[in-house]
């Protein structure tokens, strides 16, 4: 016999931590891909709630702070974890980020959520072995804590053959247009958490 919650009781909370990415920087409110996904999950008839608890600018170090105050106030069942790209164009050092992103991974774990890790990579002018090191940190900690992985939030955004017309003018956050595919980059791995 398969358990069944309650009548009455609370969905099972989506918790996302990340950065302007998540955040909806610079679009319209409803435009980016968290509130998205919202759309998504209801139009899938998934029963899930989705906390956005993202933040311009934030880093893997604020992200660890903020962590374990989000996971006592929402409960979540799974957590989205969408830093580092504001390390990496801050130079930090890589060991840090790796070492946030592990803490997070594990603090979310042992409250009982299911952790999803979103991979960002950076531009090629870091030079391409702090590229290649800082994107492979992702797939590594999901790796070692048996969390699931989007190898990149950006694939079919960033690297398209004309990406200028998928980001705003600054050309560090996607336009509207892009979150959509961002949200396609997500859901399959998501979507096999939320099951």
């Amino acid at each position: 016999m398969v358990a069944q919650a309650a009548p009455g009781t609370a969905a099972p909370v989506v918790l996302i931590v990340g950065d302007s990415l998540s955040a909806e920087y610079g679009l319209k409110r409803g435009e980016g891909w968290v509130a998205l996904l919202e759309k998504r999950i209801a139009a899938e008839k998934i029963r899930a709630k989705v906390v956005n608890a993202s933040i311009s600018g934030d880093t893997t170090s604020g992200g660890r702070s903020r962590l374990p105050a989000l996971l006592t106030q929402h409960k979540p069942a799974v957590v989205v974890i969408e830093l580092g790209g504001n390390d990496a164009l801050r130079g930090l050092p890589l060991q840090m980020s790796e070492d946030n992103l592990n803490q997070m991974t594990e603090a979310a774990q042992k409250a009982g959520a299911k952790v999803l890790l979103v991979g960002m990579q950076v531009p090629p002018n870091y030079g391409t072995d702090y590229s290649n090191r800082f994107s492979g940190i992702f797939p590594k900690v999901a790796r070692e804590k048996k969390a699931a992985v989007v190898p990149f939030l950006l694939k079919g955004v960033a690297d398209t053959a004309d990406p200028t017309k998928l980001f705003q003018a600054d050309r560090i956050h996607p336009n509207a247009l892009a979150h959509p595919r961002m949200l396609d980059n997500v859901w399959p791995e998501l979507k096999k958490l939320l099951k």
